[in-house]
């Protein structure tokens, strides 16, 4: 763990109870996830069977034209290994019509950028909201805090959601989540595990795009976040000045998304939510 306040196997049981005592306050005992088969979600889906049970745990795969072969594989192969329910819903189709009609806005010379990518996800969270409201569930957000930290992530699509499970965790504590999971019973595909990190919103999409290595990110939104070190003190330490503006910049972007942004399981001295999203 980044920061040493808990082990993981610790973190691990306060999330798993985290979600159980979430689903018995709000009455519910269902919970439908978006499964991409990228590490979030993966990592989700398994705190979330062990919280409620298989029975009680819904998937969506939602591939895009976007999505490559493996991914979709890593998904089915991930609820298989579960053994939860899961639904395959293609978006492309509904993403081409949702284009078709903002055509006369958009303009037919349209430039592709985020408003198409965010779109997507959009889509995607309307589909799982779709679910969770006809079969009375909940649905689990996957983002975790490396995300969070610098807004990547949709309002209204990905970061939708009654609960954000892996909002305290950054990306690299994800990693050593699955690790542990996969020490007690193998349940993450190993694709999963090793292949780099995308949203999958354009062609060869990674995240690599936006952001530096989370093994460079994560120290450094650690250092920002839990340590409260300004930018003079983290350049003197040796980060580079132009990565350490982009960062900060967008911190202060994300400030929005976080006032919107779903109650989450802290397990941290230091969430970025207000306290009135604490559930731990």
């Amino acid at each position: 763990m980044i920061s040493s306040e808990l082990k993981i196997e610790d973190v691990h049981n306060r999330l798993v109870e985290g979600i159980l005592g979430f689903f018995n306050a709000n009455g519910r005992s269902k919970a439908v996830i978006g499964l991409s088969g990228g590490i979030d979600s993966a990592v989700v889906a398994v705190l979330a069977v062990k919280a409620l049970g298989k029975e009680n745990v819904h998937a969506l795969l939602m591939p895009s034209e976007f999505s490559t072969l493996h991914s979709i594989q890593d998904a089915v192969d991930m609820a298989d290994n579960l053994d939860i329910e899961y639904h395959i819903i293609p978006i492309s189709t509904i993403f081409k019509k949702f284009m078709k009609e903002l055509q006369p806005i958009f303009g037919r010379d349209n430039q592709w950028n985020v408003a198409e990518e965010h779109l997507q996800t959009r889509i995607r969270g309307t589909l799982l909201m779709a679910y969770a409201n006809k079969f009375n569930a909940l649905l689990l957000n996957t983002t975790n805090k490396s995300e969070l930290s610098v807004g990547y992530g949709t309002l209204y699509g990905d970061l939708s959601g009654a609960l954000m499970v892996l909002g305290d965790l950054y990306k690299s504590e994800v990693y050593e989540m699955a690790d542990y999971i996969n020490s007690i019973s193998p349940l993450i595909p190993k694709s999963t595990m090793t292949k780099a990190p995308s949203d999958e919103l354009r062609y060869e999409q990674k995240d690599n795009d936006f952001l530096p290595d989370y093994s460079y990110l994560d120290p450094l939104l650690h250092a920002l976040n839990e340590e409260e070190k300004g930018f003079e003190e983290l350049a003197v330490a040796g980060y580079d000045r132009e990565l350490l503006t982009k960062i900060t910049s967008l911190r202060e972007r994300s400030k929005i998304k976080l006032l919107q942004a779903p109650p989450l399981l802290n397990i941290s001295s230091k969430p970025l939510v207000h306290e009135s999203k604490y559930l731990l």
